[in-house]
């Protein structure tokens, strides 16, 4: 998978391409029928597919204290682009040059920075200064400058359509496997693993500590988990997500107990996925009680996800 950016100027071999465009964050049922509508075209025609995206989100540009929302990490979109069969990533460096970009200038962009021969976005793909284009004009401009313009209808689940807002509801709502089907795969969070305060290791379970960064909160608990390692490997294990309410002072973690792994982690990137919400939050009263409970949660975690 290629990362591209104008700023360094477009390669030969991908200009020409067929474009998706879109946020895409979480890459979910909705995105992969853009993407893979244009990775179509793109073999069809023998042109590269290129999937345009945005970073930061314009939502960070605009409203830079919103609370934290991202379903997906720049890093692990692209991954997700490259299985869905592109060729590259054409990274859109979302910032104060480019929200006023007017909506022709952006199409320009497109035509001529690019050399891009059709996009292909979602119905509701707005663009521009003040959101001055939509697909319409986006038709309309492309086609006095030889660019084909095509959109592609929400997909729909359950009778309502696919959104990243409806999955981030999900997650706050203690509901990750609804957020599974609309992805098409749990929700994951990746981080360097952190050295912690090792109070998981003083009660026997060795812990993977990620910070949360800008990543959508789900509903805090105890989560059975599938965590990806550097090499590929994966291991099922139990995590617990949130403040710890049971020591002070609260600090907010994502902490991941592998089951049966005894390698070193400090440093590495991880990838913890959440299959199963066990339980809320707790604040117990001694470390044994809160040993027991972990020990549940293990047994509950293994039952689910080991044969």
């Amino acid at each position: 998978m290629e990362r591209l950016s104008l700023g360094s100027g477009i390669p030969e071999a991908f200009r020409g391409g067929i474009v998706a465009l879109g946020n895409f964050d979480g890459f979910h049922l909705g995105h992969q029928a853009v993407v893979g509508r244009a990775v179509a075209r793109a073999a069809h025609e023998g042109r590269p597919a290129i999937v345009a995206t945005f970073d930061p989100h314009p939502v960070r540009h605009f409203r830079p204290d919103a609370p934290p929302f991202r379903l997906t990490s720049l890093n692990q979109r692209m991954a997700l682009f490259a299985g869905a069969g592109a060729d590259a990533t054409l990274v859109l460096r979302f910032d104060q040059q480019l929200a006023v970009t007017s909506a022709e200038a952006f199409v320009d962009l497109l035509a001529r920075d690019l050399g891009a021969t059709g996009v292909v976005t979602g119905e509701d793909f707005t663009f521009g200064a003040r959101r001055g284009g939509n697909v319409a004009v986006l038709r309309e401009l492309g086609a006095a400058r030889g660019m084909t313009a095509e959109t592609v209808a929400p997909v729909a689940v359950e009778g309502t359509p696919v959104s990243s807002s409806r999955i981030r509801q999900a997650l706050t709502a203690a509901d990750p496997g609804t957020a599974t089907r609309l992805l098409t795969r749990p929700f994951a969070i990746q981080g360097v693993v952190q050295h912690g305060d090792k109070r998981g290791r003083q009660l026997g379970y060795p812990t993977a500590n990620l910070v949360l960064d800008d990543y959508q909160r789900p509903s805090y608990g105890i989560y059975a988990v599938r965590v990806r390692l550097p090499d590929g490997a994966e291991h099922a294990g139990v995590a617990s997500l949130g403040v710890r309410p049971t020591f002070d002072p609260p600090v907010e973690l994502l902490e991941a107990y592998l089951f049966d792994f005894a390698g070193d982690l400090y440093g590495q990137t991880v990838e913890v996925a959440l299959h199963h919400y066990l339980r809320g939050e707790e604040k117990f009263d001694s470390m044994d009680a809160l040993t027991e409970q972990m020990r549940a949660d293990e047994a509950e975690a293994r039952r689910l996800l080991l044969p």
